[in-house]
């Protein structure tokens, strides 16, 4: 990955990012950096990340370059290594690719020196330069996020899967930035002991904070630095969580716009892996709380891929869970949206591969009848709907729990095989159909005459309703009612 780094140091910037508004705190003459609203009333520490204004301001003065580590004795190095922070410390104004040519070359070869350095494993780092290293990193990356596009216009959000994303100017020095930062976390070196006193609660919310990026491959680098520090900081752990709940809280509830729910989800993904069992009632609650309500937002399609992931994990790790899961995946299930319906199906199928016969009986009512609404939905619906009877572990289940299915699905079938337009739905319909015939051919046979009862009630009853209004139209015509609507 460095070594990429270091081709692409000299690479222009495109056109879109040459044309991006430009991020906050990345002048020269900037006020104090400010965060974003999840890093306000945060939890309090004693490191630089949380200390004074004056702490985050950027250097000032004339910058100019300074040796290299190679070119001086190993007692001068920590204080070369404070001299290359000092000058990362900078901000410079990116947007303006002809501006600042000199300092911006002085800055970027100091921010690769100072990666080389780490990841070389020359030497451990003394207290006071990890503090100034964070210093430095903190100035940098840590800066109010330009809103998104709708929010300047004041035009209604526009569809996600359709929105450019804004690329961030300053990339090509923010990427040595993480870069650093990722090689101090995952170093051996690093003691979590001193780090854990800069590393702390606030830097973590102002690195969550982050997530919102419009630029993926921010985001990329904030997801892999983030998962290291839960691994490595084990007293971060419950604070990460709460920390990703909040900000899943406010998603759901609140504004439905955000960038990073995915990259969230990916590291939740390997913590749920990770959960010891039994599982404690907090990651149940967390499970009840947050993911299944993540089902909900217009942009699930965005992150599905994730989430689905977290739940199986939840269902694969604690079986007896895959009823609660099933029930609200059902409280969840898109009424108009056929798109979101075909995911909700692709999910369901993972979930029942890992479900016990006990809990799929305890929700196999409701969920049969959702099953019989998709077979006679859109063909795409239908047809995803139909795919389940592919997967052989639902089959078992299915069989085993025929007489209650069959006589709740068994309509939908009729009427697909009917009248259905679709030619595949026809098909798959008739397969699935014989399935049922193959299983239990009794029990089909007593489906079908109660299917058929109930088709000959119902038009005995549409016909003696169209009776009863044509006696009400009669006796309306000899009464001289010649206003009433008889047709």
């Amino acid at each position: 990955m460095f070594k990429k780094i270091m081709k692409g140091g000299h690479k222009k910037p495109s056109k879109s990012d040459s044309h991006d508004p430009p991020p906050s705190g990345n002048n020269r003459n900037s006020a104090p950096v400010v965060v974003n609203h999840a890093s306000r009333g945060g939890a309090g520490g004693t490191s630089a990340a949380n200390s004074s204004a004056m702490a985050m301001t950027p250097a000032s003065g004339t910058m100019e370059p300074v040796p290299l580590f190679r070119d001086v004795p190993v007692s001068d190095k920590q204080n070369l290594f404070l001299k290359k922070l000092h000058i990362c410390c900078f901000s410079l104004d990116f947007t303006d690719t002809m501006k600042n040519v000199r300092e911006k070359e002085i800055k970027r070869q100091a921010l690769m020196e100072l990666v080389e350095f780490i990841q070389s494993g020359s030497g451990k780092i003394s207290e006071s330069c990890q503090e100034e290293m964070i210093r430095m990193i903190s100035i940098n990356i840590f800066r109010c996020l330009p809103p998104a596009s709708h929010e300047n216009t004041g035009q209604e959000p526009t569809d996600p899967e359709e929105d450019e994303p804004s690329l961030e100017p300053a990339w090509p020095h923010l990427q040595l930035v993480y870069e650093l930062l990722l090689r101090y976390v995952v170093s051996s070196d690093t003691d979590t002991k001193v780090a854990k006193r800069y590393i702390d609660h606030s830097f973590v919310l102002k690195l969550l904070d982050l997530f919102d990026s419009e630029d993926p491959r921010e985001r990329e680098y904030l997801k892999t630095i983030l998962h290291r520090i839960y691994g490595k900081f084990m007293v971060h752990r419950p604070f990460i969580r709460k920390a990703i709940n909040n900000i899943f809280y406010r998603f759901i509830y609140e504004t439905e716009r955000h960038c990073g729910i995915g990259e969230l989800l990916e590291i939740l993904g390997s913590i749920i892996n990770g959960f010891a069992l039994p599982m404690k009632e907090e990651h149940k609650l967390f499970l009840v709380r947050a993911l299944l309500p993540l089902h909900k937002p217009k942009s699930v399609v965005m992150y599905h891929q994730q989430l689905s992931y977290c739940i199986t994990q939840f269902v694969e790790k604690d079986f007896k869970l895959a009823d609660t899961v099933i029930r609200g995946l059902l409280k969840y299930w898109p009424v108009t949206n056929c798109q979101k319906e075909i995911l909700f199906l692709g999910e369901l199928e993972e979930v029942l591969e890992a479900t016990q016969a006990a809990e799929f009986q305890r929700c196999m009512v409701q969920l049969f009848k959702q099953i019989s609404r998709c077979l006679n939905s859109s063909f795409q619906v239908a047809e995803r709907a139909l795919f389940l009877w592919n997967n052989e572990r639902i089959v078992t289940l299915i069989a085993q729990n025929r007489t209650v299915i069959l006589p709740i699905i068994f309509e939908a079938f009729e009427r697909n095989i009917e009248g259905h337009w679709n030619q595949a739905v026809h098909g798959l319909t008739v397969n699935v159909r014989k399935m049922f015939i193959e299983m239990d051919a009794d029990l089909f046979e007593e489906c079908q005459r109660q299917y058929a009862e109930k088709q000959a009630k119902a038009q005995e009853e549409a016909e003696q309703r169209e009776l009863t209004w044509k006696r009400l139209a009669e006796a309306a015509a000899q009464n001289g009612v010649d206003d009433m609507v008889t047709d």
